[in-house]
């Protein structure tokens, strides 16, 4: 069972944390709470340990020193009160699994939450339909996932996450490619899902420009550190050069847009591929 959570504890609460694989250290040194209904945009460049902060949320890895809370108990794995959204994999255009078929898995206990055998089959079909509903997918939820644009699915999964009606939701590169366009429309959606559901957000991003409109806060990682707090309290060249460990500067545009620029290209992506992560740690 979730502990209880006051009214004013954080949803999530680290102090001086620090996560890893085996003996290699990622980042440390974090230390924030997330207050409830928080929207967090989590940045940084690639193999930073953007993902390996939400795999310590979902209880998937143990902190290799410091201490989590997450919804005022210790992480662990299959949390229903959890709603996540991995990265976005190829899908095979063949596929005649329906966008309505990986809604419902989130009710099922494919993922992380556990089924519900007293729940029935017209109960289900409601959550199934509320929440296709929600990310506005009704138009297209019975076609095959293969027939349909990356967005279409990116909004499936999101109602995947959804249909379990979580408290905490964690998305992993859900802009990830998308056209600017769709990148702005998703961020809204998201934020509007979350203030509507009353809903805490982790979301995982390499640009900060299409949430600007919708975050609270950013959870900067980079140079196995950690920054935390508001926008343009941490997107600064002060504090994102201290992270790096190098001279980096901030632009900002007349529209409020911040551009991260003086970064050489091995600094800011030290693993063009991604997070360095063992086979062991894989999602399925």
């Amino acid at each position: 069972m979730t502990g209880l959570l006051h009214l004013d504890q954080p949803v999530v609460c680290a102090h001086d944390l620090a996560a890893g694989y085996g003996t290699d250290v990622v980042w440390s040194g974090a230390t924030f709470d997330i207050a409830a209904g928080a929207f967090v945009a989590v940045l940084g460049p690639n193999g930073a340990g953007k993902s390996t902060l939400l795999r310590q949320v979902l209880g998937l890895i143990r902190p290799l020193s410091g201490r989590i809370e997450v919804l005022g108990e210790a992480p662990r794995r299959g949390n229903p009160a959890i709603g996540y959204v991995p990265q976005a994999r190829t899908l095979d255009p063949d596929v005649a699994f329906r966008g309505v078929d990986l809604v419902r898995l989130g009710l099922d206990g494919h993922r992380f939450g556990f089924a519900a055998p007293w729940r029935s089959q017209r109960s289900e079909r409601d959550a199934v339909d509320r929440a296709v509903e929600a990310v506005g997918a009704t138009g297209y939820a019975q076609r095959r996932l293969g027939a349909m644009s990356g967005g279409e699915r990116q909004r499936l999964l999101l109602a995947q996450a959804l249909v379990g009606e979580p408290r905490l939701l964690l998305l992993d590169e859900p802009l990830a490619n998308l056209d600017v366009r769709n990148q702005a429309t998703m961020a809204e959606l998201i934020g509007s899902l979350a203030r509507g559901l009353h809903l805490t957000v982790l979301l995982v991003a390499h640009d900060l420009n299409p949430l600007r409109n919708v975050i609270d806060v950013v959870c900067y990682v980079a140079g196995g550190n950690v920054a935390f707090g508001p926008p343009d309290e941490v997107v600064t060249p002060e504090v994102l050069s201290k992270l790096y460990g190098a001279p980096v500067e901030v632009l900002v545009d007349s529209r409020g847009r911040r551009f991260v620029v003086g970064i050489e290209e091995e600094t800011a992506h030290p693993h063009p591929h991604g997070e360095l992560v063992p086979d062991a740690w894989r999602l399925p």
